[in-house]
């Protein structure tokens, strides 16, 4: 049985995280709910950029120790957690196998969920957070669990025994799209008796349908990372140019591949059709979105392996009502259904979005109908009020698969 005063504790690597709009939107759904949630951060902020929706979260925010740590340091953390819960024998092997900062901050949020009375850690990615954790939970005795989503399962650095394990061991799992779910199946088909898939969502009422008058061209939104796919678009423009059509291009957002972009776009001949306008805040990245006829999200499979797990920002472009093209990668054909929501192209083939792109500007009934069932498919699988119910039950079961949860897995057997 649910009970109201429940509380929670969020591990999250970075909070806040520019580019986690999503945890943001998870808590707040939650807290709206009536969760009591903390959020224990393992590291702290790494720029000063915040969203305006961070102003809506209530739960506090603990920062566990970081930064180089000395052999004093960890005795003394060795030695408080074991006044509280006595002998941890049993938990070394954990501790042990963890890297020592990951291990000395468990150790300080086991303290932490004791005292302050904590029956569940979920965690989002099944990296360092869920690390943490998993060890704090198990030392503490309270159950854990966390969301997997893209870079955590996919990238070439994942230890499949450590994603195992966790998996195996977790009160829940929870991924975000039913390609996930298939991959961690057929990966790990005897750990993945409690995995479900609950789609992240959005705030609705922040993201109502535009009626702004829309300029003809492209917006892109995402972090400059290869798997975001944006040096395909920069070409897919130059080669709407050498067809005789200049189509304006704006990406919106900031990374490591910024220099190379930029570079790329002047190569290319395209500097006066496409502007990198730097990270900008949620309401700046919504109007823009709002107001253009286009959103494209190029995403690839990165050269590590990475690859975007189901992008937020399509979903805010469907709600406000952009027409969208993506690729076939991953989740995201779950939430631009081609043809029927958006459209979609192969991965890497500037050709493809290019005659995409081309069909989205000069159709405007083809974007119209896009539009409406893009709205309709986000009002009913992508609402943040229902990703929330769907949390707070898997947190409440005393077996959540069991209990009725399967069923949001969907047709993946």
């Amino acid at each position: 049985m649910w009970r109201s005063d429940k509380r929670i504790g969020y591990v999250l690597k970075m909070y806040p995280r520019f580019s986690e709009t999503f945890v943001v939107n998870e808590i707040r759904a939650r807290e709206v709910q009536g969760e009591q949630l903390e959020i224990f951060s393992l590291r702290l902020p790494a720029d000063g950029r915040f969203h305006e929706s961070l102003a809506g979260v209530r739960a506090s925010v603990t920062y566990l120790q970081h930064g180089s740590v000395r052999g004093a340091g960890i005795w003394q953390s060795l030695r408080e957690a074991q006044q509280v819960f006595g002998d941890l024998g049993p938990h070394l092997p954990d501790l042990l196998r963890a890297d020592v900062q990951d291990a000395v901050q468990a150790l300080e949020l086991a303290v932490q969920v004791r005292r302050r009375g904590i029956e569940h850690l979920h965690a989002h990615f099944a990296s360092a957070a869920t690390t943490v954790a998993q060890a704090a939970a198990e030392i503490a005795g309270v159950p854990y669990s966390f969301t997997a989503h893209a870079k955590d399962i996919f990238h070439e650095s994942v230890d499949p025994e450590d994603l195992e394990r966790k998996l195996a061991r977790a009160h829940h799992v929870v991924t975000v799209s039913d390609y996930n779910l298939a991959h961690l199946r057929e990966r790990f088909p005897a750990a993945c008796g409690r995995l479900v898939r609950v789609y992240n969502g959005l705030d609705l009422d922040r993201f109502p349908r535009s009626a702004e008058r829309r300029a003809p061209g492209i917006v892109a939104v995402g972090r400059l990372v290869e798997k975001k796919g944006f040096a395909v678009l920069v070409e897919a423009v130059a080669e709407l140019r050498r067809a005789g059509r200049d189509v304006r291009c704006t990406i919106v957002g900031g990374g490591e591949l910024g220099t190379a972009l930029a570079d790329q776009v002047q190569r290319l001949g395209v500097a006066d059709l496409v502007t990198l306008t730097g990270p900008l805040p949620q309401s700046g990245v919504q109007s823009i979105v709002a107001r253009t006829q286009v959103l494209a999200a190029p995403c690839v499979i990165g050269s590590d392996g990475n690859a975007d797990g189901l992008p937020t920002v399509l979903l805010e472009a469907l709600a406000v009502g952009t027409a969208c093209v993506s690729t076939t990668v991953t989740g995201i054909p779950e939430v631009v259904r081609d043809g029927e929501t958006g459209m979609l192209v192969p991965p890497g083939d500037p050709l493809a979005l290019a005659a995409a792109v081309t069909r989205l500007l000069d159709d405007a009934a083809l974007r119209a109908r896009l539009a409406d069932a893009g709205r309709q498919l986000v009002e009913s699988e992508f609402d943040g009020r229902r990703q929330a119910r769907e949390l707070r039950s898997l947190a409440g079961a005393d077996h959540p698969v069991a209990a009725g949860a399967a069923h949001r897995a969907a047709g993946v057997a």
